[in-house]
């Protein structure tokens, strides 16, 4: 799944009305899994400078890059956290936690070729899905759709949850998006069909 439909799906799940000081967290557990992938790529774009296709089809690949995105999508690592923040009752430490599970049982399902090893470091075992959210020779264009859909149904309770204009401006700028970028990648699907 795309980055910013953890966060809105994660809230939805989550969130609740009379603690929005929880916001925060649930939508920062559903990101930052992600966040070695940026870093990544940032390195590998601005500073190693290499080729759009040698980062995703080589470095990404790297065994030193993969542990770290491992680590960090790691089901039962977040589950181990989840229970010793529950052992010393640390309510923030146990909702990022399960914000970071929930991340990793969304990628589940739509990963394919790309899959993450969620049991890490227990097993190195890789769910290759029959469904990719992005590609097309995996049911991409469909499986992006539900996952726009469900962002869009999401958002719809989340808004009652956010209490800052800035929040509620990002919510409705990643519909948008989503929106827009669905309509690019449905028409380019088109074109390479005909």
């Amino acid at each position: 799944m795309n980055t910013p439909s953890h966060a809105i799906i994660n809230l939805a799940i989550l969130g609740k009305a009379q603690h929005p000081e929880l916001n925060l967290l649930i939508v920062t557990g559903g990101i930052l899994p992600d966040i070695p992938i940026f870093l990544f790529y940032f390195w590998a774009k601005y500073i190693a400078r290499l080729p759009e296709a040698t980062i995703w089809s080589k470095a990404y690949y790297d065994p030193a890059v993969q542990n770290i995105v491992a680590l960090f999508h790691s089901i039962p690592l977040g589950a181990i956290g989840w229970l010793i923040a529950y052992y010393f009752g640390w309510q923030s430490l146990q909702i990022l936690c399960l914000s970071m599970i929930l991340h990793s049982l969304g990628d589940l399902p739509v990963h394919n070729d790309d899959a993450h090893r969620h049991f890490f470091p227990f097993s190195n075992y890789r769910f290759i899905s029959p469904f990719s959210y992005w590609d097309r020779n995996h049911y991409g264009t469909i499986i992006s759709l539900v996952e726009m859909l469900l962002v869009m149904l999401s958002s719809y309770h989340v808004f009652g949850l956010i209490n800052s204009y800035v929040g509620k401006g990002l919510l409705i700028l990643v519909n948008f998006v989503y929106l827009i970028m669905y309509v690019l990648f449905y028409l380019r699907s088109l074109v390479s069909r005909a």
